[in-house]
């Protein structure tokens, strides 16, 4: 799973499982969650929004199975 640092005030580095449907989001304060069942499209439409923090509550907080995982993306 390879990460992508984003350009937002909330989210620090974005990571995504296309075989698994994984997407992986650190946030800026170091807690990093997993999200399940996210589709390709999804997770592409969250590096093009202009802002991701609001595409993340909009879109991804509350519509997908997660956990949280206790150390930050490298």
């Amino acid at each position: 799973m390879k990460s992508a640092t984003v350009e937002s005030t909330s989210l620090a580095t974005v990571a995504y499982d296309a075989d698994h449907q994984i997407l992986r989001i650190e946030f800026r304060d170091r807690t990093v969650y997993q999200y399940s069942s996210v589709p390709a499209d999804v997770h592409e439409a969250l590096l093009h929004a202009s802002s991701k923090g609001s595409f993340f509550n909009r879109v991804i907080r509350g519509q997908f199975p997660y956990t949280r995982i206790c150390h930050p993306l490298s």
